[in-house]
Protein backbone atom coordinates (compact mmCIF):
# COMPACT_ATOMS: atom_id res chain seq x y z
CA UNK A 1 0.00 0.00 0.00
CA UNK A 2 1.22 3.47 -0.89
CA UNK A 3 0.79 6.61 1.20
CA UNK A 4 -1.69 8.02 -1.34
CA UNK A 5 -3.73 4.81 -1.50
CA UNK A 6 -7.45 5.69 -1.18
CA UNK A 7 -7.95 3.04 1.53
CA UNK A 8 -5.09 4.41 3.64
CA UNK A 9 -6.28 7.98 3.13
CA UNK A 10 -9.76 7.04 4.31
CA UNK A 11 -8.30 5.80 7.60
CA UNK A 12 -6.00 8.79 8.00
CA UNK A 13 -8.97 11.11 7.68
CA UNK A 14 -11.32 9.25 10.02
CA UNK A 15 -10.68 8.70 13.75
CA UNK A 16 -13.77 6.52 13.88
CA UNK A 17 -12.41 4.18 11.18
CA UNK A 18 -9.14 3.97 13.10
CA UNK A 19 -10.99 2.92 16.26
CA UNK A 20 -13.00 0.36 14.32
CA UNK A 21 -9.86 -1.09 12.73
CA UNK A 22 -8.18 -1.27 16.14
CA UNK A 23 -11.08 -3.30 17.54
CA UNK A 24 -11.31 -5.46 14.42
CA UNK A 25 -7.58 -6.17 14.51
CA UNK A 26 -7.81 -7.31 18.13
CA UNK A 27 -10.65 -9.69 17.22
CA UNK A 28 -8.81 -11.18 14.20
CA UNK A 29 -5.52 -11.58 16.06
CA UNK A 30 -7.36 -13.15 19.01
CA UNK A 31 -9.14 -15.59 16.69
CA UNK A 32 -5.85 -16.66 15.10
CA UNK A 33 -4.23 -17.04 18.52
CA UNK A 34 -6.70 -19.76 19.47
CA UNK A 35 -5.17 -21.92 16.74
CA UNK A 36 -1.64 -20.68 17.38
CA UNK A 37 -1.90 -21.64 21.05
CA UNK A 38 -2.82 -25.20 20.14
CA UNK A 39 0.21 -25.36 17.88
CA UNK A 40 2.79 -24.17 20.39
CA UNK A 41 1.58 -26.55 23.12
CA UNK A 42 2.83 -29.66 21.27
CA UNK A 43 6.51 -28.90 21.65
CA UNK A 44 6.07 -27.89 25.28
CA UNK A 45 4.18 -31.02 26.26
CA UNK A 46 5.87 -33.91 24.46
CA UNK A 47 8.98 -32.48 22.79
CA UNK A 48 11.35 -33.57 25.56
CA UNK A 49 9.67 -36.98 25.91
CA UNK A 50 9.85 -37.63 22.16
CA UNK A 51 13.57 -36.83 22.10
CA UNK A 52 14.19 -38.99 25.14
CA UNK A 53 12.37 -41.90 23.51
CA UNK A 54 14.20 -41.58 20.18
CA UNK A 55 17.68 -40.85 21.60
CA UNK A 56 17.49 -43.12 24.66
CA UNK A 57 19.15 -40.53 26.91
CA UNK A 58 17.88 -37.96 29.40
CA UNK A 59 20.84 -35.62 29.01
CA UNK A 60 19.54 -34.46 25.62
CA UNK A 61 15.89 -34.22 26.67
CA UNK A 62 16.18 -30.45 26.79
CA UNK A 63 17.44 -30.31 23.21
CA UNK A 64 13.99 -30.04 21.54
CA UNK A 65 13.18 -26.89 23.51
CA UNK A 66 16.60 -25.52 22.62
CA UNK A 67 16.09 -26.29 18.93
CA UNK A 68 12.62 -24.89 18.49
CA UNK A 69 13.47 -21.80 20.52
CA UNK A 70 16.65 -21.35 18.46
CA UNK A 71 14.54 -21.69 15.31
CA UNK A 72 12.13 -19.16 16.74
CA UNK A 73 15.03 -16.73 17.14
CA UNK A 74 15.75 -16.80 13.42
CA UNK A 75 12.03 -16.61 12.66
CA UNK A 76 11.58 -13.63 15.01
CA UNK A 77 14.26 -11.73 13.11
CA UNK A 78 12.79 -12.57 9.70
CA UNK A 79 9.16 -12.00 10.69
CA UNK A 80 10.11 -8.66 12.21
CA UNK A 81 11.85 -7.54 9.01
CA UNK A 82 9.03 -8.80 6.79
CA UNK A 83 6.42 -7.09 8.96
CA UNK A 84 8.36 -3.83 8.88
CA UNK A 85 8.46 -3.87 5.09
CA UNK A 86 5.22 -5.58 4.06
CA UNK A 87 3.02 -5.35 7.15
CA UNK A 88 1.91 -7.73 9.90
CA UNK A 89 -0.33 -9.79 7.60
CA UNK A 90 2.47 -11.05 5.37
CA UNK A 91 5.08 -11.50 8.09
CA UNK A 92 2.81 -13.43 10.45
CA UNK A 93 1.36 -15.66 7.72
CA UNK A 94 4.79 -16.77 6.50
CA UNK A 95 5.94 -17.43 10.05
CA UNK A 96 2.94 -19.65 10.86
CA UNK A 97 3.29 -21.48 7.53
CA UNK A 98 6.93 -22.33 8.33
CA UNK A 99 5.84 -23.57 11.78
CA UNK A 100 3.30 -25.91 10.16
CA UNK A 101 5.97 -27.35 7.86
CA UNK A 102 8.19 -28.00 10.88
CA UNK A 103 5.41 -29.69 12.85
CA UNK A 104 4.60 -32.09 10.02
CA UNK A 105 8.34 -32.72 9.67
CA UNK A 106 8.49 -33.85 13.31
CA UNK A 107 5.72 -36.37 12.61
CA UNK A 108 7.63 -37.72 9.60
CA UNK A 109 10.84 -37.92 11.65
CA UNK A 110 9.08 -39.99 14.31
CA UNK A 111 7.71 -42.38 11.69
CA UNK A 112 11.14 -42.80 10.05
CA UNK A 113 13.05 -42.84 13.34
CA UNK A 114 15.37 -40.14 12.00
CA UNK A 115 17.05 -38.05 14.70
CA UNK A 116 18.51 -35.66 12.11
CA UNK A 117 15.10 -34.94 10.58
CA UNK A 118 13.65 -34.56 14.08
CA UNK A 119 16.20 -31.89 15.00
CA UNK A 120 15.82 -30.06 11.69
CA UNK A 121 12.03 -30.12 11.91
CA UNK A 122 12.00 -28.91 15.52
CA UNK A 123 14.18 -25.98 14.42
CA UNK A 124 11.67 -25.06 11.70
CA UNK A 125 8.73 -25.70 14.06
CA UNK A 126 10.12 -22.88 16.19
CA UNK A 127 8.92 -20.41 13.56
CA UNK A 128 5.35 -21.11 14.64
CA UNK A 129 6.01 -20.56 18.33
CA UNK A 130 7.86 -17.32 17.59
CA UNK A 131 5.15 -16.04 15.24
CA UNK A 132 2.48 -16.86 17.78
CA UNK A 133 4.33 -14.64 20.26
CA UNK A 134 4.96 -11.84 17.75
CA UNK A 135 1.27 -11.65 16.91
CA UNK A 136 0.78 -9.86 20.24
CA UNK A 137 2.36 -6.75 18.73
CA UNK A 138 -0.26 -6.47 15.98
CA UNK A 139 -2.89 -5.39 18.47
CA UNK A 140 -0.75 -2.47 19.66
CA UNK A 141 -0.19 -0.83 16.26
CA UNK A 142 -3.24 1.43 16.55
CA UNK A 143 -3.49 1.47 20.36
CA UNK A 144 -2.90 4.57 22.46
CA UNK A 145 -0.27 4.48 25.22
CA UNK A 146 -2.95 3.75 27.83
CA UNK A 147 -4.33 0.87 25.75
CA UNK A 148 -1.09 -0.97 24.96
CA UNK A 149 -0.98 -3.29 27.95
CA UNK A 150 -4.61 -4.20 27.38
CA UNK A 151 -4.04 -4.68 23.65
CA UNK A 152 -1.17 -7.11 24.27
CA UNK A 153 -3.20 -8.96 26.88
CA UNK A 154 -6.29 -9.43 24.70
CA UNK A 155 -4.19 -11.00 21.97
CA UNK A 156 -2.44 -13.26 24.46
CA UNK A 157 -5.45 -14.39 26.47
CA UNK A 158 -6.99 -15.92 23.35
CA UNK A 159 -3.97 -18.20 23.11
CA UNK A 160 -5.19 -19.84 26.30
CA UNK A 161 -8.02 -21.76 24.67
CA UNK A 162 -5.82 -23.62 22.21
CA UNK A 163 -2.79 -23.84 24.48
CA UNK A 164 -4.74 -25.43 27.33
CA UNK A 165 -6.71 -27.76 25.07
CA UNK A 166 -3.57 -29.06 23.32
CA UNK A 167 -1.82 -30.66 26.34
CA UNK A 168 -5.08 -32.15 27.60
CA UNK A 169 -5.60 -33.90 24.27
CA UNK A 170 -2.27 -35.74 24.51
CA UNK A 171 -3.81 -39.15 25.21
CA UNK A 172 -6.47 -38.73 22.50
CA UNK A 173 -3.96 -37.50 19.94
CA UNK A 174 -1.62 -40.33 20.86
CA UNK A 175 -4.36 -42.89 20.21
CA UNK A 176 -5.17 -41.20 16.90
CA UNK A 177 -1.51 -41.24 15.89
CA UNK A 178 -1.20 -44.94 16.68
CA UNK A 179 -4.31 -45.67 14.61
CA UNK A 180 -2.62 -44.22 11.49
CA UNK A 181 0.77 -45.83 12.13
CA UNK A 182 2.49 -42.85 13.79
CA UNK A 183 4.25 -43.04 17.20
CA UNK A 184 1.97 -41.80 19.99
CA UNK A 185 4.24 -38.95 21.11
CA UNK A 186 4.13 -37.45 17.60
CA UNK A 187 0.34 -37.11 17.77
CA UNK A 188 0.32 -33.57 19.24
CA UNK A 189 2.52 -32.38 16.36
CA UNK A 190 -0.21 -33.39 13.89
CA UNK A 191 -2.51 -30.99 15.72
CA UNK A 192 0.26 -28.37 15.75
CA UNK A 193 0.74 -28.48 11.99
CA UNK A 194 -2.97 -28.04 11.27
CA UNK A 195 -3.34 -25.35 13.96
CA UNK A 196 -0.41 -23.23 12.73
CA UNK A 197 -1.68 -23.43 9.16
CA UNK A 198 -5.15 -22.26 10.22
CA UNK A 199 -3.70 -19.42 12.32
CA UNK A 200 -1.72 -18.16 9.34
CA UNK A 201 -4.67 -18.35 6.98
CA UNK A 202 -6.93 -16.42 9.36
CA UNK A 203 -4.45 -13.55 9.44
CA UNK A 204 -3.68 -13.63 5.72
CA UNK A 205 -7.33 -13.61 4.67
CA UNK A 206 -8.88 -11.33 7.28
CA UNK A 207 -6.21 -8.84 8.38
CA UNK A 208 -7.09 -6.21 5.77
CA UNK A 209 -6.21 -3.38 5.78
CA UNK A 210 -2.97 -4.07 7.59
CA UNK A 211 -2.90 -2.18 10.94
CA UNK A 212 0.86 -1.63 10.85
CA UNK A 213 0.73 -0.05 7.40
CA UNK A 214 -2.07 2.24 8.59
CA UNK A 215 -0.03 3.15 11.67
CA UNK A 216 2.97 3.94 9.47
CA UNK A 217 0.84 6.18 7.26
CA UNK A 218 -0.59 8.00 10.27
CA UNK A 219 2.90 8.60 11.64
CA UNK A 220 4.11 9.90 8.28
CA UNK A 221 1.10 12.21 8.02
CA UNK A 222 1.79 13.60 11.48
CA UNK A 223 5.51 14.12 11.03
CA UNK A 224 5.43 15.07 7.36
CA UNK A 225 8.20 12.54 6.71
CA UNK A 226 8.46 9.14 5.06
CA UNK A 227 7.65 6.23 7.33
CA UNK A 228 10.97 4.51 6.69
CA UNK A 229 13.09 7.13 8.40
CA UNK A 230 16.06 4.96 9.21
CA UNK A 231 17.89 7.77 10.98
CA UNK A 232 15.16 8.01 13.62
CA UNK A 233 15.85 4.49 14.90
CA UNK A 234 18.96 5.20 17.05
CA UNK A 235 17.06 7.87 19.00
CA UNK A 236 14.63 5.26 20.32
CA UNK A 237 17.21 2.60 21.16
CA UNK A 238 17.66 3.67 24.76
CA UNK A 239 17.18 2.37 28.25
CA UNK A 240 13.44 1.69 27.83
CA UNK A 241 14.10 -0.84 25.07
CA UNK A 242 17.04 -2.36 26.93
CA UNK A 243 15.02 -2.71 30.13
CA UNK A 244 11.98 -4.16 28.36
CA UNK A 245 14.19 -6.64 26.52
CA UNK A 246 16.04 -7.74 29.68
CA UNK A 247 12.77 -8.27 31.55
CA UNK A 248 11.43 -10.57 28.83
CA UNK A 249 14.76 -12.37 28.30
CA UNK A 250 15.18 -13.26 31.95
CA UNK A 251 11.59 -14.40 32.47
CA UNK A 252 11.80 -16.52 29.31
CA UNK A 253 15.06 -18.14 30.41
CA UNK A 254 13.72 -19.14 33.81
CA UNK A 255 10.32 -20.28 32.52
CA UNK A 256 11.61 -22.45 29.66
CA UNK A 257 14.33 -24.09 31.78
CA UNK A 258 11.94 -25.29 34.49
CA UNK A 259 9.03 -26.03 32.17
CA UNK A 260 11.10 -28.15 29.78
CA UNK A 261 12.19 -30.69 32.37
CA UNK A 262 8.92 -30.90 34.31
CA UNK A 263 7.41 -33.64 32.08
CA UNK A 264 10.59 -35.72 32.44
CA UNK A 265 10.63 -35.09 36.21
CA UNK A 266 7.00 -36.17 36.47
CA UNK A 267 7.60 -39.32 34.42
CA UNK A 268 10.37 -40.33 36.82
CA UNK A 269 7.92 -40.01 39.70
CA UNK A 270 5.39 -42.28 38.04
CA UNK A 271 2.91 -39.72 36.75
CA UNK A 272 1.04 -40.82 33.61
CA UNK A 273 0.67 -38.80 30.40
CA UNK A 274 -2.76 -37.54 31.42
CA UNK A 275 -1.32 -35.98 34.59
CA UNK A 276 1.60 -34.50 32.66
CA UNK A 277 -0.83 -32.99 30.15
CA UNK A 278 -2.91 -31.56 33.02
CA UNK A 279 0.09 -29.86 34.66
CA UNK A 280 1.40 -28.44 31.40
CA UNK A 281 -2.11 -27.37 30.40
CA UNK A 282 -2.53 -25.46 33.66
CA UNK A 283 0.94 -23.96 33.22
CA UNK A 284 0.19 -22.75 29.70
CA UNK A 285 -3.18 -21.46 30.87
CA UNK A 286 -1.41 -19.50 33.61
CA UNK A 287 0.92 -18.09 30.96
CA UNK A 288 -1.93 -16.57 28.99
CA UNK A 289 -5.25 -16.54 30.88
CA UNK A 290 -4.29 -13.82 33.43
CA UNK A 291 -3.43 -11.49 30.53
CA UNK A 292 -6.61 -9.40 30.69
CA UNK A 293 -5.91 -8.57 34.33
CA UNK A 294 -2.19 -8.17 33.69
CA UNK A 295 -2.83 -5.69 30.88
CA UNK A 296 -4.98 -3.57 33.18
CA UNK A 297 -2.38 -3.73 35.97
CA UNK A 298 0.46 -2.81 33.61
CA UNK A 299 -1.48 0.19 32.26
CA UNK A 300 -2.74 1.21 35.71
CA UNK A 301 0.27 0.67 37.99
CA UNK A 302 3.13 0.82 35.53
CA UNK A 303 5.48 -1.47 33.63
CA UNK A 304 8.20 -1.47 36.31
CA UNK A 305 5.98 -2.46 39.24
CA UNK A 306 4.69 -5.45 37.32
CA UNK A 307 8.22 -6.46 36.30
CA UNK A 308 9.16 -6.65 40.00
CA UNK A 309 6.01 -8.69 40.63
CA UNK A 310 7.17 -11.07 37.87
CA UNK A 311 10.48 -11.68 39.63
CA UNK A 312 8.82 -12.38 42.98
CA UNK A 313 6.28 -14.75 41.41
CA UNK A 314 8.98 -16.70 39.57
CA UNK A 315 10.93 -16.99 42.83
CA UNK A 316 7.87 -18.52 44.47
CA UNK A 317 7.52 -20.99 41.61
CA UNK A 318 11.14 -22.06 41.94
CA UNK A 319 10.98 -22.50 45.72
CA UNK A 320 7.76 -24.55 45.64
CA UNK A 321 9.00 -26.73 42.77
CA UNK A 322 12.41 -27.19 44.37
CA UNK A 323 11.36 -28.02 47.92
CA UNK A 324 8.06 -29.74 47.09
CA UNK A 325 7.70 -33.46 46.48
CA UNK A 326 7.75 -34.67 42.89
CA UNK A 327 5.14 -37.27 43.85
CA UNK A 328 2.63 -34.58 44.84
CA UNK A 329 0.61 -33.48 41.82
CA UNK A 330 -0.75 -30.44 43.68
CA UNK A 331 2.76 -29.12 44.33
CA UNK A 332 3.64 -29.43 40.66
CA UNK A 333 0.43 -27.72 39.59
CA UNK A 334 0.99 -24.76 41.94
CA UNK A 335 4.65 -24.42 40.96
CA UNK A 336 3.98 -24.51 37.21
CA UNK A 337 0.99 -22.18 37.54
CA UNK A 338 3.14 -19.58 39.34
CA UNK A 339 5.82 -20.09 36.71
CA UNK A 340 3.29 -19.22 34.01
CA UNK A 341 1.94 -16.19 35.87
CA UNK A 342 5.46 -14.82 36.46
CA UNK A 343 6.25 -15.20 32.76
CA UNK A 344 2.99 -13.45 31.85
CA UNK A 345 3.76 -10.46 34.09
CA UNK A 346 7.26 -10.15 32.66
CA UNK A 347 6.21 -10.50 29.03
CA UNK A 348 3.39 -7.95 29.08
CA UNK A 349 5.32 -5.36 31.11
CA UNK A 350 8.40 -5.81 28.90
CA UNK A 351 6.38 -5.72 25.67
CA UNK A 352 4.66 -2.50 26.74
CA UNK A 353 8.04 -0.89 27.44
CA UNK A 354 9.25 -1.84 23.96
CA UNK A 355 6.16 -0.37 22.27
CA UNK A 356 6.41 2.79 24.41
CA UNK A 357 9.98 3.41 23.30
CA UNK A 358 9.77 2.76 19.54
CA UNK A 359 8.16 4.49 16.56
CA UNK A 360 6.55 3.09 13.44
CA UNK A 361 9.81 3.79 11.60
CA UNK A 362 11.58 1.02 13.51
CA UNK A 363 8.98 -0.68 15.70
CA UNK A 364 8.46 -4.01 13.90
CA UNK A 365 12.20 -4.45 13.27
CA UNK A 366 13.03 -3.68 16.89
CA UNK A 367 10.30 -6.00 18.16
CA UNK A 368 11.63 -8.78 15.94
CA UNK A 369 15.21 -8.18 17.10
CA UNK A 370 14.19 -8.22 20.77
CA UNK A 371 12.26 -11.45 20.23
CA UNK A 372 15.44 -12.96 18.79
CA UNK A 373 17.14 -12.54 22.17
CA UNK A 374 14.05 -13.81 23.97
CA UNK A 375 14.14 -16.94 21.83
CA UNK A 376 17.88 -17.38 22.40
CA UNK A 377 17.26 -17.13 26.13
CA UNK A 378 14.67 -19.87 25.79
CA UNK A 379 17.10 -21.97 23.76
CA UNK A 380 19.74 -21.55 26.45
CA UNK A 381 17.29 -22.49 29.17
CA UNK A 382 16.07 -25.53 27.27
CA UNK A 383 19.56 -26.78 26.42
CA UNK A 384 21.00 -26.30 29.89
CA UNK A 385 18.00 -27.65 31.77
CA UNK A 386 18.56 -31.27 30.75
CA UNK A 387 22.26 -31.06 31.63
CA UNK A 388 21.54 -29.52 35.04
CA UNK A 389 18.99 -32.19 35.90
CA UNK A 390 21.26 -34.99 34.64
CA UNK A 391 24.25 -33.60 36.55
CA UNK A 392 22.40 -32.47 39.68
CA UNK A 393 18.60 -32.66 40.04
CA UNK A 394 15.29 -31.07 39.14
CA UNK A 395 15.34 -29.50 42.61
CA UNK A 396 18.61 -27.72 41.85
CA UNK A 397 17.26 -26.49 38.51
CA UNK A 398 14.05 -25.16 40.06
CA UNK A 399 15.80 -23.38 42.94
CA UNK A 400 18.43 -21.86 40.67
CA UNK A 401 15.74 -20.56 38.30
CA UNK A 402 13.79 -19.01 41.15
CA UNK A 403 16.81 -17.21 42.58
CA UNK A 404 17.93 -16.07 39.13
CA UNK A 405 14.59 -14.32 38.59
CA UNK A 406 15.50 -11.85 41.36
CA UNK A 407 17.95 -10.24 38.92
CA UNK A 408 14.87 -8.40 37.61
CA UNK A 409 15.02 -6.13 40.68
CA UNK A 410 18.45 -4.53 39.96
CA UNK A 411 17.47 -4.25 36.28
CA UNK A 412 14.43 -2.10 37.05
CA UNK A 413 16.38 -0.20 39.72
CA UNK A 414 18.91 0.74 37.01
CA UNK A 415 16.08 1.88 34.76
CA UNK A 416 14.50 4.07 37.43
CA UNK A 417 17.84 5.50 38.54
CA UNK A 418 18.77 6.50 34.98
CA UNK A 419 15.24 7.81 34.43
Amino acid sequence: MKQNDPVIQSYIQSKEKQRQLYKRTLFIVSFSQVFGGAGLAAGITVGALLAQEMLQTEALAGLPAALFTLGSALAAFLVGRLSQRFGRRTGLFLGFFAGAVGAFGVVLAAVLGSAFLLFLSLFVYGAGTSTNLQARYAGTDLASEKQRGKAVSIAMVSTTFGAVAGPNLVDLLGDFALSIGVPALAGPFILAGVAFLLAGLVLFILLRPDPFLIAQALAAETSGAETEDEQSAPKTLHRGIITGALIMILTQLVMVAIMTMTPVHMEHHGHHMGAIGLVIGIHVGAMYLPSLFTGYLVDRYGRISMAVAAGVTLLGAGLIGGFGSGDDLTVLIVSLALLGIGWNLGLISGTSLIVDNTTTANRAKTQGSVDVFIALAGATGGAMSGMVVAGASYTALSLFGGVLSLVLIPIVYWYRKKG
